[in-house]
């Protein structure tokens, strides 16, 4: 019996060997193309946005140049592929993009039912409303036998349908694939309320006719963790897009900036040595440089820095961190350390 087990343990064990060194290749193909090629919105501000000369900004964006920055030491080494939330998943399954990194909401489905790892969350949202001020609501609860604009091949879809049943509250969805077109039908009147994450109601108010007779509503109706997503069966790409979105937390919360990284570097921080590449090798178990963190906060900042920029007080979004703190700030942003 030994002797008939033991080949087809071996025969396993090399099977399973061989399968992940086929799969674990993303590295050096995104190395031979001299790019990284990333899955982003079709124009959302704030997370993923081109302006009329084509240069794309956001959250999102920044993940990717900060993939990039990690890699090849330039964060403007990657190309953007605008897509759809219907075609969003078949474009990083095909192989079309290398990381998909397009406000896309983590959940057990799409991690385990689709192929693909999710990298972790870089924006913690929830599910709201949008009316008109002129409708004279003040509560999603007075939405009862509304039309209500949405996107197809969301979340978004079900959980209206599960809201509006628990309340019992009859309504009518009128779907569109792209987000524009949902955008241009409740700006036209086709529908009474805007459905979708609270930050992107926020930043499709900006483009109506009269931004500022529009509201969000006070009722948040899910957990939407969003995140970069890549193809499952790559551990080593897989570590290196967790640990970018890992490196630009940890990075802020030990105080290192695009400012102050190579003053940082001569730090006695254990901390600080480790994450910044002066102590250990971390890098290199990832295929990368040990300066990888370096890079990353150089070129494109730390996780405080990219949200300040693209959605925070400041900007015409107007969003405050909340629930996207620091976990030593009150909020719930936290990475695992590089040690």
């Amino acid at each position: 019996m030994k002797t008939k087990i033991l080949p087809i343990l071996l025969g396993a064990a090399m099977g399973v060997a061989a399968t992940t060194g086929a799969n674990a290749a993303k590295l050096d193909d995104v190395k031979a193309k001299g790019f990284v090629q990333c899955g982003v919105s079709q124009g959302l501000p704030g997370f993923s946005n081109p302006d009329s000369d084509g240069n794309w900004s956001g959250i999102d964006v920044d993940y990717c140049r900060a993939l990039a920055a990690a890699i090849f030491d330039d964060p403007q080494a990657v190309k953007f592929t605008p897509l759809s939330a219907k075609e969003r998943f078949t474009a990083l399954q095909s192989g079309e993009v290398d990381v998909l990194s397009r406000n896309t909401t983590w959940t057990a489905t799409r991690d385990t039912g689709l192929g693909l790892n999710f990298a972790g969350v870089n924006y913690y949202d929830g599910q709201g409303f949008m009316v008109r001020k002129s409708l004279g609501v003040t509560s999603a609860l007075e939405l009862s036998g509304a039309r209500v604009c949405t996107n197809t091949g969301t979340t978004t879809e079900l959980n209206v349908a599960d809201y509006f049943r628990a309340n019992n509250m009859p309504y009518e969805i009128v779907a569109f694939e792209k987000a524009d077109e949902v955008v241009q039908a409740y700006d036209a009147k086709r529908c009474d309320v805007y459905t979708t994450d609270a930050s992107g109601l926020y930043a499709q108010r900006l483009k109506l006719t009269n931004p500022g007779e529009h509201m969000v509503l006070p009722e948040i109706i899910s957990k939407e963790p969003l995140g970069p997503v890549v193809q499952q069966g790559d551990d080593q790409w897989f570590n290196i897009a967790k640990w970018t979105l890992f490196a630009m937390v940890n990075a802020e919360e030990l105080g290192v900036t695009s400012a102050n990284v190579e003053e940082m570097k001569g730090s006695d921080n254990p901390s600080i040595k480790r994450l910044l590449g002066t102590e250990g090798a971390y890098g290199e178990d990832m295929g990368l440089s040990n300066d990888w963190v370096v890079r990353i906060v150089k070129h494109v900042g730390n996780y405080g820095e990219t949200f300040d920029r693209n959605v925070g007080p400041d900007t015409p979004l107007g969003i405050s961190r909340g629930l996207n703190a620091l976990w030593s700030n009150g909020g719930i942003q936290y990475a695992p350390p590089v040690r």
